[in-house]
Order: structure tokens, then C-alpha cells, then sequence
């Protein structure tokens, strides 16, 4: 069943506004979480995250490039925590090469959004990977779970 359209502006809002993900990788054939902050790709294809290959979940993303992302509400206020707005995204991890066209474009979409992050770009342990979306499910709040293809979030995902 597709997400109803009055649900995407707030799948939107929710990647938009948050800028920290929880990241599954296999580390060893093992499920392995970190958090990443990420950022949006311009046209949607997916989440850029810059990461450095001295970190556990990098080598997992160059053996396997089978990962998840969980974008969640932030917890606070009067909301139950099962009432929580969140987004699972099942994906690839697709490491940008130095020389690729999107680079530039990717790179200036990232520092958008972390400007800080400018000095490790200058570190070579440090590259930035596309977590391509395969498919998505989207939680609107307690009992209103919602699958969603990877063409309908990359609609959702662009501005």
C-alpha cells in the first residue's frame, strides 16, 4: 500500500529536520548500529553521510553494502514514545569516488548542513558514501505504519 499523500509532507519534515540517523551495517555477518549525521542528496536519490574509514561501520559499508537508516522523532513533551514519528530505510552504501561528477554537488549539500565538517574533507581517511534507499517504512505514529518504495521516498526526499 502506498503512503497516503497527506503523509508525505511529514516524512518530509521528519529527514528534513532531523540531522542524525541511527546506521545498521553487518559487522561480520553481525547486525552493528552507529549513528551518522546525514545529509539529503538535491535530487533525492538518497542520504549522504561523510564518514572515515578508521570507523567500525565505513569497513562494514566497503565489505557489505547492505545497510539500513532509522530516522526518529526526537523524545520529549507529552508524546509517547510509541507515538513517535519514524522512518526504517532499507539501502545500499555506494562510497563516492574523488573524481565522480556528483561529488561537488554532494559535498556542497553536506557542508549545507555542517558547515564544521569543512576540515575533514581535507583528511584522506574521510570520504562521503550515497545510502541509495531500496525501500522505506514509515511510522506517522502508533498503528499508522506505512511501506513505501524507493521511487516514492526519492519523490518525498527532494526539494
Amino acid at each position: 500500500m502506498a503512503l497516503p499523500s497527506e503523509l508525505h509532507p511529514r516524512l518530509a519534515r521528519l529527514v528534513h529536520a532531523r540531522s542524525t540517523a541511527a546506521l545498521g551495517t553487518l559487522h561480520g555477518g553481525a547486525p552493528y548500529v552507529s549513528m551518522v549525521p546525514y545529509a539529503i542528496a538535491a535530487d533525492g536519490s538518497g542520504f549522504l553521510i561523510h564518514v572515515s574509514t578508521l570507523a567500525a561501520h565505513t569497513r562494514d559499508m566497503l565489505a557489505d553494502a547492505r545497510v539500513s537508516l532509522l530516522v526518529a522523532e526526537t523524545e520529549g513533551g507529552e508524546k509517547s514514545p510509541l507515538g513517535l514519528e519514524r522512518v526504517s530505510v532499507q539501502a545500499t552504501a555506494e562510497q563516492v569516488a574523488a573524481d565522480a561528477a556528483a561529488l561537488p554537488a554532494y559535498r556542497a549539500a553536506y557542508l549545507a548542513r555542517f558547515p564544521d565538517a569543512e576540515q575533514m574533507f581535507g583528511f584522506a581517511d574521510f570520504s562521503i558514501f550515497l545510502i541509495r534507499p531500496l525501500s522505506a517504512r514509515f511510522v506517522a505514529g502508533f498503528g499508522q505504519a506505512h511501506s513505501l518504495s524507493a521511487e516514492s521516498l526519492t519523490k518525498i526526499l527532494r526539494r
